[in-house]
């Protein structure tokens, strides 16, 4: 693009007129500029040249680009307003939440916790044996370990090294070892052999954290929690429930936007959908029920045919 005596010459596109042209002229200036469009009649017929006049709007340095590349442009080459997208409000963020939970909840009416137990203590152990395994592997290992161990005064008693023949395949079986003797050491001479029913007192015992406490208390004894863990996190910033990777402040960022009474359920919903359709690596988000309302919708493959191939129908366990 030349500047010819206070003139800048266009190329047309094919099939334009000079008076069709759209354009951006980059001056160095915060202003853009617009055109008044004439046609040259000099030799060169087939040259726009265009006077340039300065717009009196002010617009932002960086001008938005369109997917094609292109600066989008009105007629005469002016740019229009570009919508600003507003702050999701809370109570937006509440209900859009609240509808992807009803979705899920349509989705996987079945739900649950995929661990196998007959009674809190059991529940308990296999959640802390959960840890870097599958729950199926822990399903395939308790019900040898509880045959042999099946109250915490038996677990406690027992030889490690026994324990730890028994613990090996689901991996780091000796530090595994060393939690679930020792929460059941604690549960013997501090609680009765019974797990207790506070967060508080769970979470003092060898190998448990705030999210096995809440597996506990909302799958064996019915009291509201919310299972962080690396699922429920995952898609709850992929919603934009939260921005935190703090499992602690993700708990308080989604349980704001829930009853207590929905928080076990919406911790399976999300566990469920993370484990079958939105992988860590590859989401399928064109098999996704709740693409319409996911904020995040694109980082995997959106085509069906696709998506479809992705998603894992398990079983988990």
């Amino acid at each position: 693009m030349g500047r010819v005596s206070g003139y800048v010459q266009v190329m047309p596109s094919k099939g334009q007129s000079g008076g069709d042209i759209a354009f951006r002229v980059a001056t160095g200036r915060r202003r853009p500029v617009i055109g008044c469009v004439s046609r040259y009649t000099g030799p060169a017929r087939d040259r726009t040249l265009v006077r340039m006049t300065e717009s009196r709007t002010r617009v932002p340095d960086k001008m938005p680009v369109s997917a094609a590349g292109r600066t989008p442009g009105g007629p005469g080459g002016r740019s229009p307003r570009v919508a600003q997208k507003k702050p999701e409000t809370h109570a937006a963020l509440v209900r859009r939440a609240r509808k992807i939970n009803r979705v899920l909840a349509e989705t996987y009416p079945d739900a649950h916790c995929e661990l196998d137990f007959a009674n809190p203590f059991q529940l308990l152990v296999a959640t802390v044996l959960s840890a870097q395994t599958t729950d199926k592997r822990v399903n395939m290992t308790t019900p040898a370990l509880f045959a042999k161990y099946p109250t915490a005064e038996d677990l406690a008693a027992a030889n490690p090294a026994d324990v730890e023949e028994l613990l090996r395949p689901t991996g780091f079986f000796r530090a595994k070892t060393k939690s679930v003797i020792g929460l059941s050491v604690a549960l013997r001479d501090r609680f009765g052999g019974e797990v207790p029913r506070k967060l508080e007192d769970m979470v003092t015992l060898p190998g448990v954290g705030r999210k096995t406490a809440n597996v506990v208390l909302g799958n064996a004894y019915g009291i509201p929690g919310i299972t962080v863990d690396t699922h429920f996190g995952r898609l709850s910033r992929r919603f934009g429930w939260t921005e935190s990777d703090d499992p602690v402040k993700v708990e308080a960022d989604v349980g704001s936007l829930f009853e207590k009474k929905d928080w076990v359920l919406l911790s399976h919903h999300l566990i469920w959908h993370g484990r079958r359709i939105c992988h860590s690596r590859k989401p399928a988000c064109g098999a996704c029920p709740v693409a319409d309302w996911c904020p995040s919708f694109g980082l995997g493959p959106t085509d069906e045919a696709t998506a479809a191939k992705l998603v894992k129908t398990g079983p988990f366990s």
